[in-house]
């Protein structure tokens, strides 16, 4: 099982902590760094000093890490014009010299669209504009050099485009994730070559994962051929005291952790994710909400990581 670092700086970050973050899971052997891609914090606190965008972040550390893989989870429909990402994530590809991955989702936060005057149409347009993203960024990446590409969708037209620039991977993957019962599977098996649980039950996970599978059959594609992946929040302690104080810091309880998490001494962060993997997760991404705690971090990595390979 792969495992990935997953952060969420619009709750309280700099580049800077960010960077230290990255560098730190880089150096411990983690498979890849993915940040969230939100405008506006969750919850309690001020969200200081404010967001930082998530393309931009991933630029600098594509030019300031050398090996881990870099990306989103997940990237909103509903932020960006689908050529202007299409352009974006091909430049921080070959910033990375082909380490990059792209999320994308159709966006749910309503108050980060109102604060930063992001259109935010209903549920059934933003699948379908989510839809028509992975159609243009696929559709562009995939034109031969030399040809152009057009798209002619109900909410994006594309005209004579020459399709550039190319990324640096032959293929970006593409994760596409969620819950959702009909629609997300279906793109996924169309589009994605990794499919996103993103803090379910076991049980959850494990319908959603039948779910996609059957959506893959149904399109005529091996479904062995998607990679399936859970996300989990992290608290993990050498022992109960610290299991209690890394509790704290992020504002939760070590029960309710352990009820809704990858929570407790290495030996039980260990058994929850194994028990994803039983189910077909094939990698995990693990939440880290202090980004301070980088002694969290070496923990994770020499006391849960080697038991996982």
């Amino acid at each position: 099982m792969d495992l990935r670092i997953f952060t969420e700086p619009q709750q309280g970050a700099t580049y800077d902590d960010l960077l230290a973050v990255a560098r730190t899971a880089e150096e411990l052997g983690f498979d890849a760094f993915f940040r969230s891609d939100h405008y506006l914090k969750m919850g309690d606190g001020d969200g200081q000093p404010g967001p930082t965008d998530a393309w931009i972040t991933l630029a600098g550390l594509a030019r300031e890490t050398s090996t881990i893989r870099l990306g989103t989870l997940v990237t909103a429909a509903t932020f960006r014009l689908p050529g202007p990402l299409a352009i974006s994530v091909a430049t921080v590809d070959a910033m990375s010299g082909g380490r990059v991955e792209l999320g994308l989702g159709s966006g749910w936060y309503d108050g980060e669209h109102a604060a930063y005057g992001i259109p935010f149409p209903p549920l059934g347009e933003r699948f379908d504009r989510l839809e028509e993203q992975l159609e243009v960024v696929t559709g562009l990446w995939g034109t031969p050099p030399g040809e152009t590409f057009r798209f002619d969708g109900a909410h994006h037209q594309l005209s004579d485009s020459p399709a550039l620039p190319k990324p640096a991977q032959a293929r970006v993957p593409i994760i596409v994730g969620g819950g959702g019962p009909k629609r997300t599977p279906r793109l996924a098996a169309r589009f994605a070559d990794e499919f996103n649980l993103p803090f379910g039950s076991q049980a959850d996970t494990a319908a959603a994962f039948d779910r996609v599978r059957a959506a893959c059959e149904a399109a005529d594609r091996d479904p062995d051929s998607l990679v399936c992946s859970a996300a989990q929040v992290l608290c993990c302690g050498a022992d109960e005291d610290e299991v209690r104080r890394r509790a704290a810091a992020i504002g939760r309880e070590p029960d309710e952790l352990r009820a809704n998490g990858a929570a407790g001494t290495p030996e039980e962060v260990v058994a929850t994710l194994m028990a994803y993997r039983d189910l077909g997760a094939t990698r995990a991404y693990v939440q880290v909400l202090d980004l301070t705690d980088l002694d969290h971090l070496r923990l994770v990595a020499e006391q849960v990581m080697p038991h996982l390979a």
